[in-house]
């Protein structure tokens, strides 16, 4: 390769470096300045309500629950643009991760939260070590099981199947969480790995539209990948791509 070549490789890759770290400065910043006008809309409106409650009309009070309910909402929103700015600034620490352990401690957690539902778990019980940040690993496989459980809600009996198949590169192994739950458009594919995008309504299913959002740039951080694909009424497959150990 030419000495020039390499020189306008190195200059574009500090340019896309440089990018991304004012990305993540300025969606930190955003997510933290606009704290403070929120929660003197939540106080001031609380205030109001508490106040002046019981001379206002049944309208007025009205108006001043949804001031809230949108304050608080937006915090939340403030909250997933947050954990996405530091995902681009984490350290992350690659080490061997039992795929088996990381996997089966998600399930019972989840578990014990949906006590009251039925949900079976086809767990494969040969699961690969892997070469992963630990803390990092476990939190995408939070959003991903997670997501299972929550879309086969209305299920009576839901049905996750979590297995290991080798990649296209041997330096890779693909785990896939299947679900039998309600499943998706595929023609609003489009919106999976957009943030706050949202293939269902907030009455069927609660979230903000973050958690895919954030598994892909966690997977791309762990040096992987994550992809779905799913029908209406059909469930959902996803495919989380991670190095082997």
């Amino acid at each position: 390769m030419a000495e020039s070549d390499e020189q306008h490789i190195a200059a574009l890759q500090a340019e896309l470096t440089g990018l991304r770290t004012e990305m993540q400065e300025f969606t930190a910043t955003v997510s933290h300045d606009l704290r403070a006008p929120l929660r003197h809309i939540l106080s001031y409106a609380q205030l109001v309500q508490e106040d002046a409650g019981p001379l206002l009309s049944a309208e007025v009070n009205e108006f001043l629950t949804t001031i809230t309910d949108s304050a608080r909402h937006m915090g939340v929103l403030l909250d997933g643009l947050t954990a996405l700015s530091r995902l681009g600034v984490v350290t992350v620490t690659p080490m061997p991760v039992s795929l088996q352990s990381a996997v089966q401690d998600v399930c019972d957690a989840l578990s014990r939260r949906c006590s009251g539902r039925s949900l079976e778990w086809r767990l494969s019980p040969d699961l690969p070590m892997v070469q992963a940040d630990a803390v990092l690993l476990e939190q995408v496989l939070v959003h991903l099981v997670g997501n299972a459980v929550k879309f086969t809600t209305p299920r009576a009996h839901a049905v996750i199947e979590i297995s290991a198949l080798p990649a296209s590169d041997p330096g890779l192994v693909q785990l896939r969480v299947r679900d039998n739950g309600v499943g998706y458009n595929a023609a609003l594919q489009s919106r999976l790995f957009k943030v706050f995008g949202r293939l269902h309504s907030v009455q069927q299913f609660e979230g903000i539209g973050m958690g895919l959002v954030l598994s892909q740039k966690t997977a791309q951080r762990l040096g992987g990948s994550l992809a779905i694909e799913g029908a209406p009424d059909s469930g959902c497959c996803v495919t989380l791509t991670l190095p082997v150990n």
